[in-house]
């Protein structure tokens, strides 16, 4: 397999994966997120320009996304509209 460069931490990072995308995206990627989120769930993540902190187990899990269906797309340069297929 070839080795990925990905970038992290606000561009400023690098990290290398095999070229299996599915290690890094998608529902893959959510299952990774949340084994980690478990296994450091007592430190504590400051938060709100460092005024705030928490635990990282307290943060809420994330939730899907909605269905954009039938709600209506803005189109051109705000000009025109329709309704989104799906």
């Amino acid at each position: 397999m070839v080795k990925i460069k990905i970038r992290t931490g606000r561009g400023t990072g690098t990290i290398e994966v095999d070229s299996d995308s599915s290690k890094w995206t998608g529902e893959e990627f959510k299952k990774i997120q949340q084994s980690r989120k478990i296994a450091a769930s007592s430190r504590t993540v400051i938060s709100g320009r460092g005024t705030g902190r928490r635990k990282l187990g307290d943060t809420p899990d994330p939730r899907s996304k909605p269905s954009t269906k039938g709600m209506t797309r803005t189109t051109g340069r705000g000009t025109g509209s329709r309704k989104s297929r799906g």
